[in-house]
């Protein structure tokens, strides 16, 4: 009787369902399935899997300790594994189509921002379509943005249509593992399709080796960037919102907050207009911007449950 194959390290490169697509050591892709006893392995997760016997699907048969994991956490509490080993989070937004508006969705930006903190990621914010701005919407724009760069966040102006910024963006996904986010039409796709010239040729290469035959909307994607790096491509992480925290780490995952976080006069403060919080006082005193206060305050009421910890 034939002895199973070795197992052998791999890179999980694409996630189709029930199909995972595991790039071997030597660059060829292999079709997968992960055994029910190691749990959801995720898009960049490191494992160890074993080749199948024939035309047979091959075996993930562990997953490798993870460096981080972005996960979606239902009503329920039940997680799911969205993607695995990414150092940061690219949050894309662009110019609004009225040009006395910046267009940014502060609170969504907030959003991704508290998640990248609370998981140890980076976080660099891209604004788009800059070459639909005017000039007064781009010095608007601008001065927003660096509000968040005056906290350590990184920031780029980009157009996927005149490539400006993207050389400068390029270097900012260089040597790491890039998840992109945002908001429906800022141009995720279209800034993808520029850096990735053959992102459509590759779609159509993974999907043939997974033997699904076509992209669909579901499937999470790794790409390798030419000058070194990876992107990953997930409709899952299109969605994600924050969910299963307590107030207390949604707090914290506002990084200006934290200096005030003990300060206040009640140990279950949630900062939402409780007598004697040092937060509320800290924006009064222009130390916390009153914008990112309301974000903050938005997200609270949205959590399910306000737990302390």
């Amino acid at each position: 009787m034939t002895s199973a194959p070795e197992p052998q390290p791999g890179l999980v490169i694409a996630n189709y369902g029930q199909t995972l697509l595991v790039e071997a050591s030597d660059g060829a892709s292999w079709p997968c399935v992960a055994r029910k006893s190691i749990g959801q392995a995720a898009c960049g997760d490191r494992v160890l899997w074993q080749a199948g016997r024939g035309d047979a699907h091959g075996a993930v048969v562990a997953i490798e300790p993870r460096r981080s994991l972005l996960a979606r956490t239902d009503a329920r509490g039940k997680s799911k594994p969205l993607c695995a080993n990414i150092d940061q989070l690219i949050v894309v937004t662009s110019p609004a189509a009225s040009a006395g508006a910046s267009g940014i969705n502060h609170s969504l930006i907030d959003h991704y921002l508290v998640t990248a903190d609370l998981l140890g990621l980076g976080a660099t914010l891209v604004v788009n379509k800059m070459d639909l701005a005017g000039e007064l919407q781009a010095i608007k724009l601008r001065d927003e943005m660096a509000r968040y760069q005056a906290m350590g966040y990184e920031f780029r102006a980009v157009s996927a249509k005149t490539r400006d910024g993207l050389p400068e963006l390029g270097a900012q996904l260089k040597d790491r593992t890039s998840v992109f986010v945002g908001e429906s039409g800022v141009g995720k796709s279209s800034l993808l399709q520029a850096l990735l010239p053959d992102h459509e040729i590759r779609v159509g290469a993974l999907s043939e080796a997974s033997g699904k035959g076509r992209h669909t909307t579901t499937s999470t994607l790794l790409f390798h960037l030419p000058r070194g790096g990876d992107i990953i491509d997930s409709p899952g992480v299109r969605e994600f919102r924050l969910w299963n925290i307590s107030a207390a780490e949604l707090a914290r995952g506002f990084r200006e907050f934290r200096p005030f976080l003990d300060n206040c006069r009640f140990r279950d403060c949630v900062h939402d207009g409780e007598p004697g919080c040092a937060v509320t006082l800290a924006c009064e005193q222009g130390k916390i911007s009153r914008q990112r206060l309301d974000s903050y305050r938005a997200i609270l009421h949205k959590l399910p449950v306000v737990e302390y910890d």
